[in-house]
């Protein structure tokens, strides 16, 4: 039979934060696991579970433009997108007795795992955003949901994120696992990245952060070794200090080469009228062209020209130099920004925006808002500032000092460096599968 394995996944964990987990650190000596370009979630966890690079599994950021549809799409969750073959699925045909259980690991509905748990808020016709989660078996969801109360979305991501969020996770995990008994378990533990991005890796409240992560890692640790598991720890890129940014989409509005259109007195990108335009992910930014178009360079100051080959990515990939984010403001004048602008909006936002985890309304107003949304009152949840100085701490670069990369504890490879690919194999070899 082969081993049975749980791969705890908490995000943002570097060598220079393991002084302040103990539960963790308990698990033996780190290994420093280098990333992939973009050193982002989606793309990481991609190259983890299949062994490829970027180029190979086609995940080229949490989010990409769609040719076909000339639209700009993030945060989908498909596996289908993830081009490769997964640990699990090389795992089920050395051994057709595993199963796996897939925990909030990204890409997480409809995949090739035997159980699943992903957040998946419910749209109403009337604009309101209701907590939920997708399961599989669609049964698993009312029996968490039923255990644990409603999945904490809003503690999930925005300005109230925190450590309920985790907490559900881990319950639900332990649930799940309960019940099924899978041979492969995938948990994946945000919490320590919303400190991390607020106040910066230096922030006298980050031992707090890294203690609260801790103690649910360990909480979880425990429950898996009294289970015969395996346990190993592992995160996706460290977070260095942000300094600056870059709003990359101005840039080229300013040279002509971005288009809007006016809806009612606010302006939206038309991405598929530019002759070039940003998709913004933290530290990378894509730049996609129509066919004929170059981008003078001066355009990409303060940034590095990347090349990831493959078709979803953009015509330049950008790197911003260190310390430095992309915005993906392309707005000229506030009085125009979109109404979605000041709102936690992943899915209209053309790129990723950290500041989504700040609030310029007190958490009684915010709750207020949201009351009146569950009760059926139109209300624009715009909470969220937009002043870029607000971020403290970044990631997508690959090259951040060692204390600073992410790291891997409880494999066999205590004080070697590893590229994230390796993790592949890793878990193979811990199942018993290498």
């Amino acid at each position: 039979m082969p081993n049975k394995v749980a791969i705890l996944n908490v995000v943002a964990l570097s060598g220079s934060l393991l002084e302040y987990a103990p539960k963790i650190r308990s698990l033996g000596r780190p290994c420093t696991l280098t990333p992939v370009l973009p050193a982002v979630t989606c793309s990481v966890q991609s190259s983890m579970l299949t062994g490829l690079p970027v180029s190979d599994h086609g995940v080229v950021g949490n989010g990409w433009f769609n040719y076909e549809q000339q639209e700009i799409q993030f945060w989908r969750q498909s596996n289908k997108l993830v081009q490769g073959e997964k640990v699990w699925e090389t795992a089920e045909q050395r051994n057709p007795s595993v199963t796996c259980l897939n925990s909030f690991w990204w890409y997480n509905m409809y995949s090739s795992v035997d159980y699943s748990i992903t957040p998946r808020p419910q749209y109403k016709a009337d604009g309101r955003k209701i907590p939920d989660c997708y399961t599989y078996p669609a049964s698993l969801r009312d029996e968490l949901q039923n255990k644990l109360g409603r999945f904490p979305l809003f503690k999930f991501w925005g300005p109230l994120a925190d450590i309920e969020s985790t907490r559900w996770i881990a319950e639900a995990t332990k649930l799940s696992v309960s019940k099924y008994d899978p041979t492969l378990t995938l948990v994946y533990l945000p919490h320590l990245d919303y400190g991390l991005q607020k106040l910066g890796p230096r922030h006298a409240d980050i031992p707090r952060h890294v203690k609260e992560v801790d103690d649910v890692a360990g909480d979880l640790i425990d429950f898996f070794r009294g289970r015969d598991t395996k346990v190993i720890v592992i995160s996706e890129y460290g977070i260095e200090e942000a300094i600056g940014h870059i709003d990359i989409n101005r840039r080229l509005r300013r040279a002509g080469l971005l288009a809007v259109r006016n809806e009612g007195g606010h302006e939206l990108l038309d991405a598929g009228a530019s002759d070039a335009f940003a998709v913004a992910d933290h530290q990378v930014a894509h730049v996609y062209c129509k066919p004929g178009v170059e981008v003078d360079e001066s355009v990409f100051a303060d940034c590095e020209v990347e090349q990831i080959d493959h078709e979803r990515a953009g015509n330049y990939v950008l790197a911003a130099k260190r310390g430095h984010w992309f915005t993906h403001d392309y707005w000229l004048d506030e009085a125009n920004k979109p109404d979605f602008a000041n709102c936690v909006d992943i899915h209209r936002k053309p790129g990723y925006d950290p500041r989504e985890l700040f609030s310029r309304a007190s958490a009684p107003a915010i709750a207020w808002k949201l009351l009146k949304k569950e009760l059926g009152f139109r209300q624009l949840m715009d909470v969220i500032p937009l002043d870029a100085s607000l971020v403290k701490g970044t990631h997508g670069r690959v090259d951040n000092a060692p204390e600073l990369q992410p790291v891997m504890l409880g494999g066999r490879h205590g004080g070697e460096t590893l590229p994230c690919t390796a993790v592949r194999d890793v878990i193979l070899e811990a199942m018993g599968l290498g």
